[in-house]
């Protein structure tokens, strides 16, 4: 988030003043949207995802694939350091959540079988996210 951006909220009240329901849902209580519910699916334009809770940059469409799942797909991230990763036991499962490394929103899950060169198929969902051509 660069100076000239607003700050990050600082209490969950704040936080909820700051997003709608679904992305507070989502970002904050680890919720998942509906699949293939999400606006940006299949996005035909250039751009860049942004976090939807702060700005920071996440994905390009460059990245964006179609996995068939019900979310929006990507590759990989736009720039290392900008998402983090931490293991979710949730719901009887192991799998690797990926959450904005600047407010540590939540904003999907990880796996290894994309598409190379990476591997990786970013599993987000589209209320995390803006979009920005």
């Amino acid at each position: 988030m660069s100076d000239s951006e607003e700050r990050l909220p600082e209490s969950e009240e704040e936080w909820r003043e700051r997003l709608t329901e679904e992305e507070y849902k989502i970002l904050r209580e680890q919720g998942t949207e509906p699949k293939f519910s999400g606006e940006y699916i299949d996005v035909d334009d250039e751009g860049e995802f942004t976090c939807v809770g702060c700005g920071t940059p996440l994905f390009t469409t460059d990245q964006q694939f179609d996995s068939g799942h019900g979310w929006p797909s990507f590759t990989d991230v736009v720039e290392e350091g900008n998402v983090e990763t931490r293991l979710d036991t949730s719901h009887g499962m192991r799998r690797t959540e990926v959450v904005c490394a600047t407010c540590e929103g939540h904003l999907g899950h990880v796996f290894d079988d994309g598409p190379e060169p990476s591997g990786k198929r970013y599993c987000i969902n589209s209320a995390a996210l803006d979009f920005e051509e």
